[in-house]
């Protein structure tokens, strides 16, 4: 019987990691690879120029390795490197804030650590909770004591979903599950699963000083499907907790004359 690897990109001072690795503690044996440091925006990076500084680390009793490096670089440590075997199940977050609509999914650093998971052959599980609005007042609470509990409740409903996906795998056709629910979510909140809304995003870039520019994102959205009753964001209005079926990058079928253009006929 294999463990359960738990990374994030928030890193290693994240109010969600302990609480995470604990509820899971109730299926299994867990290990926690994560980031040094806040590793947000990121994707799936791999880092290639630089070496990965790894080390070993207790917090609140829970031995927790930390990394220089990326939340993919910790999956792929975590999967081929550290310990001697592989991970039965992949599972990466709990993130400070929503990881729904396609933008978000595909900038994800919590969903490049579960991305990382499906690559090694794995289940692999991307969590995120959030507020729809008052995002940064809420990621300054989210970091205090007195949000613990909020947490804690995330935990558990996160173990819950972690404990269908160990008994019965990742539904047939899915790559990976990308699940978020609202702070304060518990065991006892509805479940749907649901569709990657195709939303975007405007601009996140403004100037500091000439021809230096910071990110702000302002959450504006475009191109959205948004309308859609199964749509992940949609969802999030609803208050319940969405379970989205990812199936990764895969091609398509053109239609007759599309293909004909671009094959120069």
């Amino acid at each position: 019987m294999g463990f359960i690897l738990v990374t994030n990109d928030d890193g290693y001072s994240s109010p969600s990691l302990v609480p995470l690795v604990r509820a899971l503690s109730s299926l299994g044996q867990v290990r926690a690879v994560v980031p040094d440091r806040e590793r947000s925006w990121i994707a799936k990076a791999i880092t290639r120029w630089e070496d990965v500084r790894v080390e070993r680390a207790d917090r609140d009793g829970c031995e927790i390795w930390r990394t220089s490096g990326c939340p993919a670089d910790c999956t792929q440590l975590g999967v081929h490197t550290l310990f001697g075997e592989a991970p039965q199940l992949v599972v990466s977050g709990i993130n400070l804030g929503f990881n729904h609509g396609l933008a978000f999914f595909m900038s994800s650093g919590t969903v490049g650590g579960a991305t990382e998971g499906w690559i090694a052959g794995l289940p692999a599980i991307a969590l995120s909770a959030g507020v729809l609005e008052g995002h940064d007042g809420w990621a300054e609470h989210a970091r205090t004591a007195a949000a613990e509990a909020g947490w804690t409740r995330g935990a558990e409903l996160s173990a819950q979903i972690c404990e269908v996906v160990l008994k019965r795998g990742i539904p047939r056709g899915a790559d990976l599950l990308n699940v978020n629910f609202a702070f304060g979510a518990g065991p006892e909140t509805p479940r749907e699963v649901t569709e990657l809304g195709r939303v975007g995003y405007d601009r996140v870039f403004y100037e500091r000083t000439p021809g230096v520019y910071f990110h702000e994102f302002g959450g504006m959205v475009r191109r959205s499907d948004a309308s859609l009753k199964r749509a992940d964001v949609v969802a999030a209005k609803r208050g319940v907790v969405s379970i989205t079926p990812v199936q990764l990058a895969h091609s398509i079928e053109l239609a007759h004359e599309d293909r004909g253009a671009l094959e120069g006929r």
